[in-house]
């Protein structure tokens, strides 16, 4: 009959368990992958005090349970990290616009310098991921749309996990507003009056008169900054009356310029010139400056509009503009007018066509909104004032 091995206690040790010379208790197992493994700690049981001078860990009979469980659901032990996890994650994110590669190098970025990012994915707890998340907010000032996008990372990287059966559940589903605050600033559009004055002003400025047709063209059409950049000559089809979008003209953080398509396939569209849109298309085209040498970008060229170097303008150098010239209008006037840029622009369209009572799907198709939903939730400022206007437009058409 064997001699039932014990501890220094005298407790009888189960199948797999050790205790070493030095005192700490040791598992051996084969995990579902057919690999020998092993556990370690300095307690039995939970009753087990610490001993002096050492960290509080798991027992180690609650970590065999914790194998045991995973092993009973299939689920492999790995000494995977965060990092690894995520890095393995984005290896198969390769064919994404660059904007996009930026937001998981700033992920990849943050979390190299995270303890978080080096611990292990299956120590990573529900109340862990939401106190990163927290922390992220709290002591290190990041704001909300930054958490977004780091959370938009990790919740698919440790669902792979889950669905590769590293994991059994997914730390990071949970709604993120239960966790931080939701401190970001909304886009507001601005009202037609504050638009038309902005304009103005814009057109009989002696320096920022050289941008009011630009600045015209992004009110009056609701297009993303990226596609107005991407615009070339060849695009404004006077002939059959309609602004041709399919693609984005964006630029690194390495200076370099990028053709991408649209951002979603419902941003591919044609937009109908109206005689107001027609006019400026036809005043730019007629006032386009030709550099020395057409850039070409991807096999297009003849861009609109051009830098002080020759190349064509990106994002950035219309919203500079745009912040200019409000701050030179709001020091020359007393009422002054909110934070304009291209995208405000694209808000105050959608707010205006909404207010017409153009019809959403029309509204949608014109915006390149994937869905309906977008249209109708994000992009339409309405209140009461509009509200009670729309509602003596239709109590008058029944009369």
């Amino acid at each position: 009959m064997n001699k039932k091995k014990r501890d220094n206690k005298g407790r009888v040790l189960f199948r797999g368990e050790t205790q070493e010379k030095s005192g700490r208790y040791r598992y051996n197992y084969v995990d579902v992958m057919g690999k020998r493994k092993e556990v370690y700690s300095w307690r039995l049981t939970e009753a087990d005090p610490i001993p002096s001078g050492k960290c509080r860990e798991k027992p180690l009979r609650d970590r065999e349970k914790d194998i045991q469980k995973k092993q009973f659901h299939g689920i492999a032990s790995t000494d995977m990290t965060v990092n690894e996890l995520v890095e393995r994650y984005l290896m198969l994110k390769m064919a994404v616009k660059h904007n996009t590669k930026a937001n998981y190098q700033f992920v990849q970025n943050l979390l190299a310098r995270e303890p978080f990012g080096h611990k292990h994915i299956d120590a990573v707890r529900l109340s862990d991921a939401k106190l990163f998340l927290i922390k992220l907010q709290r002591e290190d000032g990041r704001g909300y749309s930054s958490i977004h996008t780091i959370r938009g990372v990790l919740r698919p990287a440790f669902q792979m996990a889950v669905d590769d059966d590293l994991l059994m559940k997914n730390p990071f589903e949970f709604q993120l507003g239960t966790v931080i605050v939701n401190d970001s600033k909304k886009r507001e559009a601005i009202t037609t009056e504050q638009k038309n004055n902005f304009l103005n002003f814009v057109k009989n400025d002696k320096h920022y008169c050289r941008y009011y047709d630009a600045f015209s063209l992004l009110f009056v059409t609701g297009m993303r900054i990226s596609e107005f950049c991407g615009l070339t000559v060849k695009d404004l089809d006077f002939e059959k009356g309609r602004i041709v979008i399919n693609k984005q003209l964006q630029r690194t953080r390495n200076m370099e310029y990028a053709i991408e398509t649209t951002k979603t396939s419902s941003g591919t569209r044609e937009l109908p010139m109206t005689p107001e849109v027609r006019a400026i298309c036809e005043r730019i085209v007629k006032n386009r400056k030709k550099p020395k040498v057409e850039p070409v970008i991807k096999g297009y060229a003849r861009f609109l509009f051009f830098d002080k170097e020759g190349k064509p303008m990106v994002a950035l150098h219309w919203e500079k503009y745009m912040e200019h010239a409000v701050n030179k209008y709001n020091r020359e006037h007393k009422i002054m007018i909110p934070r304009i840029t291209p995208h405000i622009c694209r808000h105050t369209y959608c707010s205006e066509m909404a207010k017409t009572g153009m019809n959403p799907k029309t509204l949608q198709y014109l915006m390149g909104h994937s869905e309906i939903s977008v249209t109708l939730n994000v992009y339409t400022h309405l209140g009461f004032d509009d509200a009670k206007e729309e509602i003596e437009r239709l109590f008058a058409s029944n009369q």
